[in-house]
């Protein structure tokens, strides 16, 4: 059984782009997967509003929750996710450098807004 922590994700399962990336995580993460409950946005709502998440947030940036309930979003809820994973941990160590972190925020940020305007769900 693993000893990490843990996790809760928050993620658009609507997105196809979205489950097929759990599911690579979850083959990858072997054991250490087992310790991520993963909650589609849409069916989480009212518990996404009582730890202060709009919903609409949630679907324009991934949120994980940590056992102590602290939240990380977006690309540091990324690397939270990817250092638990023996072959992406050194792809979390490089995203976290202060030169790459902000230019891949921006963009995944615009990624994600023109996947749900394309969609007709940009909030």
């Amino acid at each position: 059984m693993s000893s990490l922590p843990p996790l809760k994700v928050y993620y658009d399962g609507i997105c196809p782009g979205c489950r097929r990336d759990r599911a690579r995580y979850e083959r990858w993460a072997g054991e250490a997967g087992r310790q991520v409950a993963w909650c589609d946005v849409t069916e989480h709502q009212a518990t996404l509003r009582e730890k202060g998440i709009a919903p609409q947030a949630a679907l324009l940036s991934l949120h994980v929750e940590e056992s102590d309930g602290r939240i990380q979003e977006g690309i540091d809820a990324y690397i939270l996710l990817m250092r638990r994973v023996p072959r992406l941990k050194p792809l979390a160590w490089l995203v976290g450098l202060p030169g790459i972190k902000p230019a891949l925020r921006w963009c995944y940020d615009r990624w994600v807004r023109q996947r749900l305007a394309r969609e007709g769900r940009m909030p």
